[in-house]
């Protein structure tokens, strides 16, 4: 594994000597392509092809690479320092396994969510001002609202059962038809929001990730409705050319197949 490595490094290095294309890319010019890297291996880990996360993992991997050398050569940082660094952030994040969590003020670790609460309490004393410091403003809407509630969940800022999450989605379900009935777009929007928010909270109440939720359901919305434009072919006809009715019932056919 180590010699993989050197090599994937030494590559990295010659590449950015003689490769114009490597040379002039920047830390910027790179992190659009990583945002790409990253929702492709995304996709990959969605569809369960492990071959294709192998794949991913390398190109993240490349860029990581990618963006140890051009520190370097701005005279920030080394690989070596950032390997350093995670290293040393995994050991003070996990006293639990290197040091003794009672003299530092931590809980005893019993499980995963005991991890979870020692981590936000060592945050804090690293420095961070709330339990929700370094959420990255860039994160998808849903992806944020996960990790939000998340969290403040470790301080105690949380429902004791599911069925309280529920009243509280069929609250912000009555204060959005009333907003609706005002045809206040401002408050729709923001009462919509909350809908959303309460929905994701229950999801994880039930032990689902709503973003890997919404994300079946976008595949297999997909899946449908291009079984649909097939199947109207085979008829003879485009969807342009037929009523609802007539996709209604197509659509119903291919939802009884799979």
């Amino acid at each position: 594994m180590g010699d993989a490595f050197i090599r994937l490094v030494e590559i990295m290095d010659e590449l950015r000597e003689k490769c114009p294309w490597d040379n002039k890319q920047t830390i910027q010019s790179l992190r659009s392509m990583t945002i790409e890297e990253t929702y492709e291996l995304a996709d990959a880990i969605t569809q369960e092809s492990w071959s294709s996360i192998a794949e991913e993992l390398g190109d993240l991997m490349l860029h990581i690479v990618f963006y140890a050398r051009i520190s370097k050569e701005q005279g920030q940082y080394n690989l070596t320092e950032i390997i350093s660094g995670i290293c040393k952030k995994l050991i003070d994040r996990h006293p639990h396994i290197y040091a003794d969590t009672q003299e530092l003020g931590l809980e005893t670790v019993r499980d995963a969510e005991d991890v979870k609460r020692n981590w936000e309490k060592i945050k804090l004393k690293e420095g961070k001002k709330s339990v929700l410091s370094g959420l990255p403003g860039s994160l998808p809407a849903l992806v944020k609202s996960m990790r939000i509630q998340e969290k403040v969940k470790q301080v105690g800022f949380e429902w004791d059962h599911r069925e309280q999450v529920w009243d509280k989605v069929q609250e912000e379900l009555t204060e959005l038809l009333e907003a609706v009935d005002s045809t206040d777009k401002v408050a729709m929007e923001e009462e919509f929001g909350d809908v959303i928010f309460s929905l994701v909270n229950y999801a994880r109440f039930l032990g689902l990730d709503a973003e890997n939720a919404l994300e079946r359901t976008n595949q297999k919305f997909i899946y449908r409705f291009t079984r649909m434009e097939s199947e109207a072919v085979t008829l003879g006809k485009s969807l342009q050319e037929m009523n609802l009715a007539e996709m209604d019932a197509l659509w119903n056919k291919i939802k009884k197949e799979k």
